[in-house]
């Protein structure tokens, strides 16, 4: 990989982490195009995609950074302080448990299967392209039956457990993370907008605790020349997300 080669893929990275069409899917069929992903190196290149996500993670960060604050301010406060039972919790604290509930379904399943998700098979075009047809068809099958009534302070437990498990299928590039969150979201109930911000805020523990995993996993590998397209790779989407 070059740096010209870099900064293309941290752009479509950028372009496409926040569309429910699988920024995953896009790097990697860019390289293969590209010639950049063999049998060999799926391993790197699983590592490669989730690092670069640290970079619009940094954009969701930036975004939702109110929010953010005020959800890990009511959360320690109703739970280290106060120590209230769930039910008489803050909105904002108990949003804060269901982001951390909605995140086991996908540290679990991705551990479980971690050897698979970054294997060879989960490179194929064919499988990419099946997920990317897949999705598009249920998201739009949730747009039609949905009733979107609920708001983000109508989420239930088992609504995040459920939107958790649909955060887990996007492990399968191809399977948009922000889509099959945001289509677990509206099956659930919720209108466009709560199942959007909580899909981003979902995001948030996933993204970077795989970010940083791979990240020093990938240590073993990374020469000082991969190491700088690497930074260039997510310098690069952080900004054009």
């Amino acid at each position: 990989m070059n740096i010209i080669e870099a900064i293309f893929l941290g752009i479509i990275q950028g372009l496409t982490e926040f569309l429910p069409i699988s920024s995953t899917g896009h790097l990697t069929i860019a390289g293969k195009v590209m010639h950049l992903i063999s049998t060999k190196n799926s391993h790197q290149w699983t590592a490669f995609i989730a690092v670069i996500q640290l970079g619009t993670l940094v954009a969701v960060l930036l975004y939702f950074r109110k929010d953010i604050i005020l959800i890990i301010k009511d959360f320690i406060t109703d739970n280290m302080f106060s120590r209230k039972k769930y039910s008489l919790q803050s909105s904002n604290s108990k949003l804060g448990w269901l982001i951390i509930l909605g995140s086991i379904p996908v540290a679990v399943i991705g551990l479980l299967f971690k050897d698979f998700i970054e294997g060879s098979f989960t490179k194929e075009l064919d499988v990419i392209a099946i997920s990317l047809i897949a999705l598009a068809i249920i998201l739009a099958l949730a747009e039609k039956i949905a009733n979107f009534k609920k708001d983000v302070k109508d989420i239930t437990i088992l609504d995040s457990i459920i939107i958790g498990f649909a955060q887990a299928l996007a492990l399968i590039p191809g399977s948009s993370r922000s889509g099959t969150t945001i289509t677990g979201g509206l099956f659930m109930g919720l209108n466009r907008e709560a199942a959007a911000r909580f899909s981003f805020l979902l995001s948030i523990p996933a993204v970077l605790a795989s970010g940083l995993l791979e990240f020093y996993e990938s240590l073993k590998f990374l020469d000082s020349s991969m190491f700088v397209n690497l930074l260039i790779s997510t310098i690069v989407s952080s900004i054009s997300g």
